[in-house]
C-alpha cells in the first residue's frame, strides 16, 4: 500500500498544484458565479461519463484478477466489455445531442451553451475506450504507467483550461471540460500503441453471457451512483441558487473543489491498491487483516493531511481563490470532518463494491444521497452554505455507523 501511495503521491502532487492554480484562474476570471456554473457542468459530465462506463473499471479488475493466467478467457472478457460499453456510450451520445438545449437550460438557466454539451456527448464512446484501457493497466498492476498517463494528461488539461478561460471566459471554461477528456484519450492511446500486446483481443468473439452477468451486476450498482450522486449535487446547487444566489453556490463549489484535490490522492490510491487486493481475497479473516492495515496505516496518514490543511487553510485559500471566496475559510472545517468519516466508510465500501453486495450497496448509496439532500434542505434555511456542509458531515457520520452495523458480524460473532 505504501509503495502504491508513494507512486501515486507524485501524480496527486502535480494534480494538487495544478488544481490550486486552476481554481485561481477560475476565481479571477469567472468569479463565484462562474465557479458555480463550472461545478454544474462537471457534475453533469461526471454523470454522463459514469453512466457510459457503468462500473467498467471495477468489473474488469475483478474478472482480470480471476482469469489473468488464461489469455483466451481474457480475450473473451475484453471483447464483451468493448461491445457492451461501446453500444451504451453511442446511444447515450445520441440522447445528449437530441436534448442538448433542455440540458443547457437545466444546468445554466439558458440555452447559450449547447456546444460544450454536444461536444462532450460526442466524445463519450472515446471516454469509454480510455477507461477500458486504464482498467486493463490497473489489472496488470502497471501503476507507474497509470501515474505517467495521469501526470501528462493533467498538465495538458490545465494548459488548455487556462488558455480557453483566458480567451473565451465561461464558454471556454465549459468547453475545456469536454476537450480535456479528448486530450486524456490521446495521451492514453500513445502509451497503448507502444504496448499493444497487453490490449490484443478478438473482436469477433462479441458478448459472452457468462461475463455479461458479472458486468450486469457491477453496471446496475454503478448506474445508481452515476445518476443519484451527481443529481443530488445538482439539486443542492439549484436549491442554494434559488434560496440565496449563484454566488453563494459558487462558495459551496469552491469547498467541494478544494476537497477533491486531496481526496483524489487517497481515493485513487485505494482504487489502485485496495480494490484489486480485496478482489483477490476470499475469507473474512483476510478482509479483517486488510481492514487492520487500512486503519493502522491509511487512516492516520489521511488524518495528518487534514490537520495540515486546516492549519494552513489561510495560505492555501489565498493561493487557490480570490477575496470573493473568503467565507470558505470559516466553513471548511465541516468538509474536512465529513471527508474523514467518508474515508473510514470507504474501508467497507470497497468490499461491498468488489464482492457485489448489491443490497448493501443500494442501501448505503440511497441513504447517503437522500439524507444529504434532506439535511441540506433543512439546514440551509438556518446557515446557508454552511448548513449544506454541516449536512455533508452528519450524513457521512450516519453512513459510517450504517456500514459498521452491516458488517457487525465481522467483529461480533455468536
Amino acid at each position: 500500500m505504501l509503495k502504491v501511495l508513494s507512486l501515486n503521491s507524485i501524480s496527486v502532487a502535480v494534480s494538487f498544484v495544478l488544481g490550486i492554480f486552476s481554481s485561481k484562474i477560475i476565481s479571477v476570471f469567472l468569479g463565484t458565479s462562474g465557479m458555480a456554473l463550472m461545478g454544474s457542468f462537471r457534475n453533469f459530465a461526471l454523470m454522463l461519463k459514469s453512466i457510459a462506463t457503468l462500473g467498467i473499471s471495477n468489473s474488469i479488475v475483478k474478472l482480470f484478477v480471476e482469469n489473468k493466467e488464461d489469455k483466451r478467457e481474457l480475450s473473451v472478457i475484453y471483447s464483451t466489455f468493448f461491445w457492451i460499453f461501446l453500444l451504451i456510450s453511442s446511444v447515450l451520445a445520441l440522447v445528449v445531442l437530441v436534448f442538448a438545449s433542455s440540458i443547457s437550460v437545466f444546468l445554466f438557466y439558458t440555452n447559450d451553451y449547447l456546444a460544450p454539451i454536444s461536444f462532450f456527448g460526442l466524445l463519450l464512446p472515446l471516454m469509454v475506450i480510455n477507461t477500458f484501457w486504464l482498467a486493463i493497466y490497473n489489472g496488470l498492476e502497471k501503476f507507474r504507467r497509470i501515474m505517467l498517463i495521469q501526470i501528462i494528461s493533467n498538465i495538458l488539461v490545465f494548459g488548455l483550461t487556462a488558455l480557453l478561460i483566458w480567451k473565451k471566459n465561461i464558454f471556454g471554461g465549459l468547453l475545456s471540460v469536454a476537450i480535456g477528456e479528448f486530450l486524456m484519450v490521446l495521451v492514453t492511446f500513445i502509451f497503448v500503441r507502444n504496448q499493444a500486446n497487453y490490449f490484443k483481443f478478438d473482436l469477433h468473439k462479441l458478448i459472452s453471457k457468462k461475463y455479461f452477468k458479472v458486468i450486469k451486476k457491477f453496471s446496475i450498482m454503478a448506474l445508481l451512483t452515476a445518476i443519484i450522486a451527481p443529481l443530488t449535487l445538482l439539486c443542492i446547487r439549484n436549491m442554494i441558487v434559488k434560496k440565496y444566489s449563484i454566488e453563494e453556490a459558487g462558495i459551496w463549489d469552491a469547498v467541494n473543489r478544494l476537497s477533491s484535490f486531496y481526496m483524489i490522492f487517497f481515493s485513487s490510491g485505494l482504487s489502485l491498491y485496495y480494490m484489486p487486493k480485496l478482489a483477490s481475497i476470499h475469507t473474512e479473516n483476510e478482509f479483517k487483516t486488510e481492514l487492520k492495515s487500512y486503519f493502522r496505516l491509511f487512516l492516520p496518514l489521511f488524518l495528518l493531511m487534514l490537520i495540515v490543511i486546516y492549519v494552513a487553510k489561510g495560505i492555501i485559500l489565498k493561493l487557490a481563490f480570490t477575496a470573493e471566496f473568503s467565507t470558505v475559510e470559516r466553513i471548511l472545517i465541516w468538509q474536512l470532518l465529513g471527508d474523514f468519516f467518508r474515508i473510514m466508510t470507504l474501508a467497507f465500501g470497497f468490499q461491498i463494491l468488489v464482492k457485489t453486495m448489491m443490497k448493501r450497496y443500494f442501501l448505503v448509496e440511497i441513504v447517503f444521497n437522500l439524507m444529504y439532500f434532506l439535511l441540506s434542505f433543512y439546514l440551509i434555511k438556518q446557515n446557508a452554505t454552511e448548513g449544506v456542509l454541516q449536512a455533508y458531515f452528519y450524513t457521512n457520520v450516519l453512513c459510517f455507523l450504517l456500514v459498521l452495523f452491516l458488517f457487525r458480524k465481522l467483529f461480533f460473532k455468536h
